[in-house]
């Protein structure tokens, strides 16, 4: 199966989740429906979790790592979903779905602000576009469209805390993040939703919460992690950018949402805003300290050299490895191993 196809499949579940949410919102609460959301995300990456050896439980990580998880979990797994729903009851799901690209946003300048990373002139022309197709939105859709700006925004800004959080995480995989930060997360926030609300649902719209956070919040990371190892995260990033226009047309078949003009302007500028941001890597010489670390990886990505018993070289694995220090010069993105000052 084409690793291209896994990142549009990625793409498409995820920018899905938009309309199918607005509509399980008459079921349910904001925080009832956060809650079966990331529970139901638990149960998609259930398998991938534990199907094949554990490498380690969170409470085994270092404290740095755990206050990590713990990041993600308070930011991206409670948070931000609840935000980003109390926005959807007061806009359209297309609006809300072209908003979502203000999670970039947010993760890259927090990222450089923060955490280290590197932001080009591409990079801020890009975000300077989102922002800008962001905010033509919320006045398209009026006084309440405003409010559910705002709300997004501050959406995209935990999520963009909770990308910068796990993407530092080492000593279990990404499959086993999400389920602990879906697991946590969604107890909580459906114990809150239980106790503040009445509870009047149906068995079809307890599945459909259940399997939307599965397929959209679950199984969309796993495939979108599963094609970015194969194809490169530049790459990975570029298929999964088209997340929220699948989230437009659902939402004009499945809701019968109308085209506004703004919504098509929004679009035009989102399209060349993420092309700016896409073209905005860059290369020098840096120098990688020594360091130990669990996480997955390959052998041919010029980071891991180390010997095995039986050397695995192709394909993906994880296991506790120590990298020896290191200076060269390539063209990076920030990740586990290019969090060094510019």
């Amino acid at each position: 199966m084409s690793y291209i196809f896994l990142a549009l499949l990625s793409a498409a579940l995820f920018g899905a989740a938009t309309p199918l949410n607005k509509a399980l919102l008459s079921s349910f609460s904001a925080f009832q429906l956060a809650g079966l959301l990331y529970l139901g995300a638990s149960l998609g990456v259930a398998y991938f979790s534990f199907g094949k050896r554990i490498q380690s439980q969170p409470w085994q990580m270092n404290r740095r790592n755990i206050i990590r998880l713990s990041g993600a979990v308070l930011f991206g797994g409670m948070l931000a979903p609840l935000l980003l729903l109390m926005g959807l009851k007061l806009a359209s799901a297309a609006s809300v779905s072209l908003w979502l690209p203000l999670e970039l946003v947010a993760t890259a300048v927090l990222g450089r602000m923060i955490f280290r990373d590197h932001l080009g002139w591409f990079g801020w022309m890009g975000m300077a576009g989102v922002l800008a197709a962001s905010i033509l939105l919320g006045f398209g859709e009026g006084i309440s469209g405003i409010s559910a700006g705002l709300l997004i925004m501050l959406a995209c800004l935990f999520w963009g805390l909770d990308n910068n959080f796990t993407s530092l995480i080492d000593g279990i995989t990404p499959a086993q993040i999400t389920f602990w930060k879906g697991l946590m997360a969604g107890l909580i926030n459906l114990s809150i939703g239980l106790l503040s609300q009445d509870f009047h649902i149906t068995g079809y719209s307890l599945t459909g919460a259940l399997a939307v956070g599965a397929l959209s919040y679950g199984a969309s990371i796993v495939l979108y992690i599963t094609a970015a190892q194969n194809i490169g995260a530049a790459r990975g990033q570029m298929f999964f950018a088209s997340g929220p226009f699948f989230g437009v047309a659902l939402s004009y078949l499945f809701l019968g949402e109308t085209v506004t003009s703004i919504q098509v302007v929004a679009v035009i500028i989102l399209i060349g805003s993420l092309a700016l941001v896409f073209r905005d890597r860059h290369e020098h010489a840096h120098l990688h300290e020594e360091i130990e670390h669990e996480h997955g990886h390959r052998h041919d990505d010029e980071h891991h050299d180390h010997d095995h018993l039986k050397r695995e070289t192709q394909s993906h694995h994880a296991h506790r490895h120590r990298h020896k220090p290191a200076a060269h010069s390539h063209p990076h993105w920030p990740d586990l191993h290019h969090r060094h000052d510019h």
